[in-house]
């Protein structure tokens, strides 16, 4: 239950810890969700609300599928089937909405996977029903002189879901290095932009650089890959520099879209802190491990850098290694309508987190999903309103859970 990791996230925090329920039994009802409302540990710290505990909907967590090595992302096609990736294996699966699961056959000539680069990320195209477009965002052999970089590609799905074919690359020259910090997390932003949160490859150049896509949120057109018009950069002389939306991240692991409040990143630190960040256009978030070596004592955001630096709506403390983030919709979620879930992996746990105007309120961590499925990568909602969770444990250990509040 990791008891004492969760006492060190905050003083203020008040603990409340349910009965973990063995993973066999994860399809029968759910008791009461126990919560632990905590108070923010940022520089300026919030009082929990007064909303009642009791209010939280109690959760059903269903395994949907076993077997998995680090299912990375999900996306849900028009038909409510799902795609979802698996990191190291180079793999992607189609599952169907009735539960029929397959593997899609595609060349995987040039793909690299080592450490937490692999097959990551997994993006259904918005006019998917007419293309049959997806993307995914990978690692690659290539003539870097590391050999290899991360790109984000464009892929086409056959009528039977059976294979797919490569239609083209839409960026390259992502860096890598061993694989440490590679990111790479695709959403689709309100204006039909594809957002790319990249890695720093722990290369301590990168994050400030604006030659470099490492350390990134990327904006860029779904169609030809290339900056998005209205980025601050746009008329750089370098493309990558034209594709620029954010910069001075370290892992970008979550990107999330709030309606009416834009994109959102989740973003690893080192242990001392993780972060939730509402990205605005241009801005810097202030990571820069500044060598020689690469320095992962300093502030996740440094205020004493030049110019004008962005500090996280949310910052963690001891890291549970946040990762992927959705934000909740649908009337059925109750007070929990509206806020991020949050997957961590070291953490082992959801977290439920509320914002008011861009200001974090309190957070929740349900018992249901606090320690009794190790390692949570990816939250998606799909359809009906229920949320699917990937693990992250490695070994063929992993499933890709549903979860639904019970009404």
């Amino acid at each position: 239950m990791h008891l004492a990791r969760t006492l060190t996230l905050s003083s203020a925090a008040v603990v409340a810890l349910g009965i973990a329920m063995p993973p066999s039994q994860a399809s029968a009802p759910a008791a009461p969700v126990r919560t632990q409302p905590a108070a923010p540990t940022t520089a300026a710290t919030a009082a929990p609300t007064s909303v009642d505990d009791r209010r939280a909907p109690n959760l059903r967590v269903r395994v949907v599928k076993r077997g998995l090595d680090i299912p990375w992302d999900i996306t849900f096609l028009p038909n409510n089937a799902m795609l979802y990736t698996q990191r190291s294996r180079l793999s992607i699966r189609y599952r169907k909405p009735g539960g029929g699961d397959h593997l899609v056959r595609f060349s995987r000539s040039g793909m690299w996977s080592s450490g937490e680069t692999g097959l990551m990320s997994i993006l259904a195209a918005r006019n998917f029903r007419q293309t049959r477009h997806f993307f995914t965002c990978h690692g690659a052999n290539s003539p870097r002189p590391s050999g290899h970089d991360i790109r984000v590609v464009m892929w086409k799905l056959n009528q039977n879901n059976r294979r797919a074919v490569r239609v083209k690359p839409l960026v390259r020259g992502l860096p890598a290095s061993s694989g440490r910090h590679g990111g790479c997390r695709l959403r689709y932003g309100p204006e039909g932009a594809l957002y790319i949160g990249t890695g720093d490859a722990a290369r301590f150049r990168n994050p400030q650089s604006l030659k470099s896509g490492g350390g990134k949120v990327l904006r860029v057109s779904p169609k030809t890959g290339r900056g998005w018009p209205t980025n601050r950069w746009n008329h750089a002389q370098k493309p990558m520099k034209r594709r620029i939306y954010t910069y001075g991240h370290r892992n970008v692991q979550g990107l999330a879209l709030r309606p009416g409040s834009g994109m959102w990143s989740v973003e690893h630190g080192p242990s001392i802190s993780d972060e939730v960040n509402r990205l605005k256009r241009g801005g810097n978030y202030g990571w820069d491990p500044d060598g020689p070596g690469y320095d992962e004592s300093v502030p996740m955001t440094d205020f004493s850098l030049p110019g004008k630096q962005i500090g996280a709506r949310w910052k963690s403390g001891p890291t549970p290694a946040t990762s992927g983030a959705e934000w909740l919709r649908g009337d059925r979620w109750g007070v929990w309508q509206g806020t991020l879930a949050v997957a961590c992996l070291e953490g082992s746990e959801l977290r439920i987190m509320k914002f008011r105007n861009g200001k974090f309120i309190r957070q929740w961590i349900p018992s249901r999903l606090n320690g009794n499925y190790g390692r949570l990568r990816t939250p998606v909602q799909g359809p009906g309103s229920a949320l699917y969770i990937t693990t992250a444990n490695g070994g063929g250990n992993d499933r890709i859970l549903k979860v639904t509040p019970r009404r």
